[in-house]
């Protein structure tokens, strides 16, 4: 049983890091854009950022936490979306505060501050996620496919 708990985790855990990915090349792109357009990288950093959330926020209700979900029919849930939003607001306000101090303080190059600052982020996104945003209302069995709602 705890070897299929590791399993199911880990497949999880890949499956995150997959909508990651897309996430991240979607964050990237428009920040690069922006940027690259003369967009203080303050502003660049917010805009790219909340693009690649919205993309992350309907990629891991629909593959990657689907089974925690309360919902298995896909019903919306405010509650879901807005301890979403409290998570990535945080995560992006830490993601700013990180590349001013590698950009400003440290003087490394934006777009290598970027590329580190979402190292971090990642890791902090899949941990409030799992054990936040996507969790199952306890007393709801592993197996029960209805909802409430």
């Amino acid at each position: 049983m705890a070897e299929f708990k590791r399993r199911a985790d880990l497949i999880q855990f890949l499956k995150f890091n997959a909508v990651g990915v897309l996430n991240t090349i979607v964050d990237f792109a428009v920040f690069t854009v922006l940027n690259s357009l003369g967009l203080f990288y303050t502003a660049a950093q917010v805009l790219s950022y909340s693009a690649g959330t919205a993309n992350s926020f309907i990629w891991n209700k629909k593959i990657t936490f689907r089974d925690q979900e309360s919902s298995r029919n896909d019903r919306f849930d405010r509650g879901q979306l807005l301890r979403f939003i409290i998570l990535n607001l945080c995560v992006m306000g830490l993601s700013l505060v990180l590349i001013r101090l590698l950009t400003d303080t440290l003087g490394i190059q934006v777009l290598l501050s970027k590329a580190a600052v979402t190292f971090i982020t990642v890791i902090i996104n899949f941990f409030g996620s799992r054990k936040w945003v996507f969790v199952k209302p306890k007393g709801t069995p592993v197996g029960d496919r209805t909802s409430s709602q």
